[in-house]
């Protein structure tokens, strides 16, 4: 299946008994019984670097994509990072699943060291079009996992691409949320650089910001507790902040991502980003941090009830990236629901 290359897509609505057309809900009880899992996993250990990764070809794109090596014959896991972040936001979770599945962390085309093709549109629809076409290229269905941006890419396709997901975990998916804060920015500043007038002196000033202190601000922005990142990963982010800063396409594929991703948001009737949880055949886990800055806990009930199989953990202390922040509670409650199978 082809994706459009604006943002906008349309999914099939369900007819129900008495006639008329609406979005099929989920109707069932403990959407917060979340079985954690006694399987031991490995000591966490964030003194390891990021998993090595490779350029992999796919629909036209060289897509990065990190290996997180499993047992011999296990399943996949993909992991699609969010708006601004990169496959290394998956190390520790990944490390902490690799007793159970072979790890795929895929840096999104403009993000990472994926260099987008030319004239690529940033949009949601051909974000999901290229992680699709990646799973595609593995030949059999995988656990899929997607925070933040990530996670309204993971949802799209497994609403559209069913046989292609067999779990799926949503870590703080960006659903519609268009609060207007300056608390959802890393830098106060990003909301004058692009105003007239003022625009020209703010981005000076964020130029003149290090790539360390840049990390910094965005951990600050994307934990509740930034103490609990070592210094070691607070350097690797620094180190890909500067790598970012030498890519020609870095700054756009920021910049019209996040306007495309704020222009789903705006979708309504058979567009809307609501109707695609219905469609969700997977079990999925739906994981949220109490302390999200950048989109509200609230929204978590909602979509969870939406979702045919799914079930929420909200976690206390804890903000927009809880595989970074909780990795091992994470891990357990991902490893509970492959547990449960059918149970779930």
């Amino acid at each position: 299946m082809s994706f459009p290359r604006t943002a906008r897509f349309t999914l099939p609505r369900r007819r129900h008994p008495g006639g008329v057309t609406q979005p099929q809900e989920a109707t069932r009880t403990a959407l917060t019984r979340v079985p954690l899992s006694t399987t031991a996993l490995p000591p966490l250990d964030t003194a390891i670097p990021p998993w090595p990764g490779e350029q992999v070809q796919v629909d036209g794109h060289r897509l990065h994509v990190r290996t997180t090596p499993g047992p011999d014959g296990a399943d996949t896991a993909v992991y699609v990072h969010g708006l601004g972040g990169s496959s290394t936001n998956w190390t520790d979770l990944s490390g902490q699943l690799a007793g159970h599945v072979d790890g795929r962390s895929v840096d999104l085309p403009g993000f990472g060291r994926s260099e987008p093709v030319d004239g690529y549109p940033y949009s949601i629809a051909a974000h999901a079009r290229a992680v699709t076409r990646y799973l595609e290229s593995l030949g059999r269905p995988v656990h899929l996992f997607g925070n933040s941006m990530g996670g309204t890419i993971s949802l799209v396709i497994a609403a559209t691409r069913p046989e292609l997901v067999k779990s799926l975990v949503l870590v703080s998916p960006a659903m519609p949320d268009l609060r207007l804060s300056t608390s959802r920015m890393a830098d106060p500043l990003i909301a004058l650089a692009y105003l007239p007038l003022v625009g020209r002196t703010a981005r000076k000033r964020l130029a003149q910001v290090s790539h360390e202190e840049r990390a910094r601000q965005t951990v600050r922005l994307c934990f509740s507790d930034p103490s609990v990142v070592p210094d070691n990963r607070i350097a690797e982010s620094g180190r890909e902040v500067a790598e970012r800063a030498t890519q020609a396409w870095a700054s756009a594929a920021l910049g019209r991502s996040t306007t495309e991703l704020v222009r789903s948001w705006l979708l309504r009737g058979p567009s809307s980003l609501w109707l695609l949880p219905p469609e969700v055949t997977a079990p999925t886990l739906v994981v949220w941090g109490a302390d999200d800055r950048l989109v509200s806990v609230r929204k978590a009930p909602r979509l969870t009830r939406a979702l045919p199989r799914g079930r929420m953990l909200v976690l206390p202390r804890t903000g927009h990236v809880a595989q970074m922040e909780r990795p091992v509670l994470v891990a357990r409650a991902v490893a509970g629901m492959w547990e449960a199978g059918d149970r779930w």
